[in-house]
């Protein structure tokens, strides 16, 4: 029988770009010849529930209920012929199909307004700089946000729009709650996520239905379409994979989740996707199948006896966007965080560059599993190709590389081949903040369409991030952060806080530290994340090396992930969650950066024991080190021009050489003894990015020795000669 294929990611991961897991099967399928379709649920959702029609069944059902509403709710339910007036005209807008609604919504007589408009007294300096497009879709954000505070309220506890029932999944170690909620009456929203489904089905007529939950806020959402589709299309057969099922679910042994699904697939889903199909195909028994579980007579199996490898990444094919509706996300602006506007502005392609982690050490992260061990690149001819299509397929340029840390060696590799291939791109990425990402490196990064970097500085403490096992300090974060910032990228620090055995002085110390970067330019964003032990991680692991005492939860056959644990060598870290978030706020947009640090918090602090002057003196250190004998040289700008001509000193005529230059912003000249410029116009031609093997750093010094250490090299590199 030939198998039909149909991924489906739940309600909600983002509103402005579709997940990537449901593309990279259908990619992977695309190399199968494998029909297969996609949908993302979670948009057609909103779309469906943000709608004057979908509005108008939302107050209707709301007339029907006995509900005393508090008085921001109210406000709202009074306003509903406003609410249901505007909210098409608004969708399109953050669409980008209505661009001059902008001008309506600045004015504030458009919108109705609820309790999110508040928060406009104390944004309104942030914002105040910011276009009138981006003013409008900030105010269009907090107007949605107002009726999802509405439907949180009174229709439906679980909604949130890039997560729903979140609790329900979030540390589910027994399955009761889960069940419970399953069973109960629909709502409204999980109405309309019923007749979304209904209709994707009659459109693909799939005999296969796989579900991608990559978060715990979209495990109830596949449960239900699970549920609805075992009771009105009991031929189906559902598979349920993502990074929740890789993280939370390798413990499983209560077997009803299977009243709601079939198989749960584990890790990367190319090889267990493969094999399933050859197993309904009644080509390849069930126990020969790959990190797949079932239920077999009421019990838990887990099926893993495949000898096959896992696809390569080489073969897993290119991501395929196709089915989605594109143009119908929307662009949000919900915060004045640089970075997580990033996550919700624009439509970005997803693509990972390779798989896993090539550090793979950190103490807090989850490197005994697969997505992260087993590290795997990809050549950048390979992902050039893969990024031209996806631009032909997507008409969208943007490209966010999903790595956990992307390899600076990679990075330098695609950024060469991007140029050399002249591909408009812009791209941002996470990474590690290591010495090999180099002033020049971030130069070459930036010409290439690299506008962000988002990479760990955690706990900004020697000693816990060598306890951490990150492989960086301070000093060198300060400094690789301050090369992204002068080449013109965007840094985001992730900041962390708690981690065990962390004091009250180390956290004090750690937002002097961040204080300083933001001073110095170093940084333009950042989040402080409260540390979670997670049971794969070192820590969750080992926790007695870590000097934490794991206290819960009991696992009762479902979810096993998130760990309590009790820190007796550390600091009350609840205390300082609220004063770190403030103050990174203001940080952000340069207000209180000379404030005392006490003054963010609401308890006594311990004075910080930082030279004030620190990160200046690690930023103003100079680099001595000679470039490596095998490192490349190239050359960003043109070819320059050449002009010949005699320059007399006295009764001594020299024939000298002007080389002038033109790049996008001006032009400029250099000049040289004719010899030497006939020499230099000779190597030009093999800086250029072009097809040929860059020249090394050793040629050039054959050439030119000591070029770049002379004036005119100084001069040179200021210009776009980089050593990589």
């Amino acid at each position: 029988m030939k198998q039909k294929i149909l991924f489906l990611t739940p309600p909600f991961t983002q509103l402005n770009t579709p997940y990537p897991a449901t593309a990279y099967l259908k990619g992977f399928l695309n190399t199968k010849n494998v029909e297969s379709h996609q949908a993302d649920l979670g948009i057609e959702l909103i779309l469906q529930l943000f709608s004057s029609k979908g509005l108008q069944k939302m107050f209707a059902q709301l007339e029907t209920l006995d509900l005393e509403l508090s008085a921001n709710s109210f406000r709202i339910y009074t306003l509903q012929s406003d609410y249901i007036k505007t909210i098409d005209p608004v969708i399109r807008f953050l669409q980008n199909k209505n661009p001059t609604l902008a001008h309506s919504i600045c004015d504030r007589t458009y919108l109705p307004e609820a309790s999110r408009f508040s928060q406009l007294e104390d944004l309104e300096w942030a914002f105040g700089t910011m276009g009138i497009q981006d003013k409008a879709r900030h105010l269009a954000t907090l107007y949605l946000e107002d009726l999802g505070d509405l439907i949180k309220e009174a229709v439906d506890p679980h909604f949130g729009f890039s997560r729903y029932a979140e609790r329900l999944g979030r540390t589910a170690t027994h399955f009761d709650e889960i069940e419970k909620s399953l069973l109960a009456q629909n709502s409204i929203i999980t109405n309309f996520l019923e007749e979304i489904l209904e209709e994707k089905i009659n459109q693909w007529e799939p005999t296969v239905v796989c579900l991608s939950v990559p978060f715990p806020g979209n495990l109830f959402g596949a449960l239900k379409c699970g549920q609805f589709i075992k009771k009105k299309y009991p031929a189906i057969k559902i598979v349920l994979g993502g990074g929740y099922a890789n993280t939370e679910l390798r413990s499983l042994h209560d077997p009803r989740v299977f009243d709601f699904i079939d198989y749960i697939s584990l890790d990367d889903g190319e090889a267990p996707m493969e094999f399933l199909l050859e197993h309904l195909n009644g080509k390849r028994i069930a126990k020969e199948l790959k990190r797949i579980y079932l239920r077999e007579e009421g019990k838990v199996v887990y099926c893993n006896a495949a000898k096959e490898k896992d696809v390569a990444q080489r073969e897993t094919g290119t991501p395929d966007y196709s089915d989605f509706l594109l143009d119908e996300y929307l662009s949000v602006i919900e915060v004045a965080n640089p970075m997580h506007r990033l996550w919700s502005d624009g439509r970005w392609n997803k693509l990972t560059l390779a798989h896993g982690c090539y550090w793979g050490k950190c103490s807090f992260c989850d490197i005994s599993l697969d997505y992260i061990k087993n590290y795997e690149p990809l050549n950048a001819e390979i992902l050039c190709d893969r990024i031209e299509t996806i631009i032909a397929q997507t008409n969208q340029n943007g490209f966010h590389f999903v790595d956990e840390a992307a390899p600076p060696a990679l990075l330098r590799d695609l950024a060469l081949e991007i140029i050399r291939r002249k591909i408009t791109v812009t791209w941002w990425t996470n990474i590690r903040f290591e010495k090999t990402f180099t002033a020049d490196l971030a130069k070459l990064l930036k010409a290439s369409g690299c506008i962000a970097v988002a990479g760990g500085l955690e706990v900004a403490s020697d000693r816990l991030l060598a306890m951490m096992k990150k492989g960086v300090t301070v000093s060198q974060v300060a400094k690789v952060a301050d090369a992204f910032t002068q080449a013109g990228i965007m840094v985001h620090a992730y900041l962390m806080y708690g981690f065990p055995t962390q004091t009250a002085q180390e956290t004090i110390d750690a937002l002097e530290m961040v204080r300083q970067l933001f001073l110095n330019e170093a940084l333009q964003s950042g989040f402080w994340h409260r540390f979670a032990m997670t049971s794969h991680s070192p820590v969750g692991l080992n926790p007695s090396q870590f000097k934490v005492q794991r206290t819960g939860p009991a696992f009762g056959g479902f979810a096993d992930n998130d760990l309590y644990h009790d820190d007796p060598k550390g600091a009350n870290h609840d205390l300082f969650g609220d004063g770190l978030s403030k103050s990174l706020f203001n940080f952000m947009h340069g207000v209180g950066l000379d404030f005392p640090l006490k003054d963010w918090f609401e308890f006594k602090t311990p004075k910080t024991t930082i030279q004030s002057n620190y990160i200046e003196n690690c930023l103003s250190g100079t680099e001595s080190e000679l470039p490596k004998q095998n490192a490349i040289v190239v050359w960003l700008g043109n070819m320059p021009a050449v002009n010949f001509f005699e320059l007399t000193q006295g009764k001594k005529k020299m024939e000298m050489a002007e080389l002038e230059f033109c790049d996008k912003k001006r032009d400029w000249q250099m000049h040289f003894p004719a010899k030497e410029a006939k020499r230099l116009m000779e190597i030009f031609p093999k800086l250029i990015i072009e097809k040929q093997a860059p020249l090394l750093y050793s040629e050039l010094e054959k050439e030119f020795p000591a070029l770049l250490q002379s004036k005119a090299g100084i001069q040179l590199r200021e210009n776009g000669l980089l050593v990589l």
